[in-house]
């Protein structure tokens, strides 16, 4: 099975910036898809970002021109760059792949 390790979380003004990154280990070697998702108190966790295999990325119209997600492949990670933050972006930011969720890293934005 997959471990999923999120890292890079922390507290920023609005319109300041973080990267998020995933790391992947255990038995699996490869992963086609990854995703970052992530849940504000009270509410249900949703989609951010997906990433494939070959780079073709989907957002949630919310972040999208402000977030990136990448992958390195070679390193088994994932990235969110986070720009622009705003207040509602407020949550804790979860990865998803190959049937694994990783702890979660809390991300707060505000003044």
């Amino acid at each position: 099975q997959v471990h999923l390790v999120e890292s890079g979380g922390g507290w920023v003004q609005p319109g300041g910036s973080l990267r998020l990154s995933c790391a992947a280990s255990g038995s699996i070697f490869s992963i086609d898809v990854m995703g970052w998702y992530r849940q504000a108190p009270g509410k249900e966790r949703r989609r951010v970002a997906i990433i494939w295999s070959d780079d073709r990325t989907d957002y949630t119209p919310s972040v999208k021109g402000r977030f990136t997600i990448s992958r390195d492949n070679a390193k088994k990670t994932v990235y969110l760059q986070m720009n622009s933050l705003k207040p509602e972006d407020t949550a804790v930011y979860y990865c998803f792949g190959s049937g694994a969720w990783g702890q979660g890293t809390q991300v707060t934005v505000s003044a």
